[in-house]
């Protein structure tokens, strides 16, 4: 299945910035599955789960702004959620269709629950992949000490051997499963050397509202009413069993499924994944 690559303009306070994105499937298709990556991923994250549904589905995959092949923002301090809504709303306006169904891993499922909480929303159909409305301290002490850093290797192998340990959580992934999480995470600069794709000053934000304390998001998630699934990696940090099983007794009342091996989060590069995925979307 071909993919095309695309841009599209958007705005912050500070000016002018260009979102990038990957298209799979027809592009006719009124069906669109919106998928929207963690803190310091890329879009091509999903080839394997945009594939796998592209007969189904027009699948759009952005770079969110400072990451992959999208732009960065003059002023860093926008690296934050009502940002990154903004710009969906901008993408959701470009593909020109009334409703969409949405993928968010992590920060992209934070984005997904602040837009699927607003009145009029176009989503019409959720999946929370290892993300609710409470952030643990311990995911995000653990986070917190290589976001905003910007280490560089000599070689592609080094830089590989490097995203195995910081994403050991992602489980059990064979040689070419994590090429392909590293070829799309990093690229060489003007001296040679291999750094990743993103900008160091997504953490600035992030950094400065960490108290210490949990973060509580319940409000907005209450807020959600379109048929729901949340995804939790069985050793996640990040999203607690609890919080997990209280999703599906408040606010959607979500659809539950658990991945044994995994911590956070999944990255459906497996079949077995992806299957959850397919039966939740497709589902009448």
């Amino acid at each position: 299945m071909q993919f095309k690559q695309h841009d599209v303009q958007c705005v912050s306070p500070s000016g002018l910035h260009r979102m990038a994105y990957t298209e799979w499937g027809v592009r006719d298709n009124p069906r669109v599955l919106i998928c929207v990556h963690g803190l310091t991923r890329n879009g091509r994250d999903f080839d394997a789960l945009a594939q796998a549904l592209a007969a189904d589905y027009r699948v759009i995959c952005p770079d969110v702004v400072g990451r992959g092949q999208s732009s960065r923002l003059r002023d860093p301090s926008a690296y934050g959620i009502a940002q990154y809504v903004v710009d969906m709303v901008t993408l959701i306006a470009r593909l020109d269709v009334g409703s969409v169904h949405w993928l968010g891993t992590s920060m992209g499922g934070l984005i997904g629950m602040a837009l699927a909480s607003q009145d009029g929303t176009p989503i019409h159909r959720l999946i929370l992949n290892d993300v609710g409305p409470v952030i643990t301290t311990e995911s995000l002490e653990r986070i917190a000490p290589y976001v905003g850093t910007d280490p560089t290797w000599a070689t592609f192998d080094e830089a590989l051997a490097y995203v195995k340990v910081i994403s050991a959580p992602f489980g059990q992934l064979d040689e070419v499963q994590w090429r392909h999480l590293t070829e799309y995470s990093i690229g060489q600069r003007s001296d040679g050397r291999w750094g990743f794709l993103y900008d160091p000053l997504i953490a600035a934000p992030f950094k400065a509202a960490f108290s210490g304390e949990p973060i509580d998001l319940w409000p907005v998630y209450e807020r959600i009413h379109c048929p729901t699934l949340v995804l939790r990696g069985a050793e996640s940090d990040l999203l607690t069993r609890e919080v997990w099983q209280q999703m599906g007794e408040r606010g959607p009342r979500a659809r539950l499924a658990e991945i044994p091996g995994v911590g956070h989060a999944p990255m459906f590069l497996r079949d077995d994944q992806i299957a959850i995925v397919r039966d939740f979307l497709l589902a009448p």
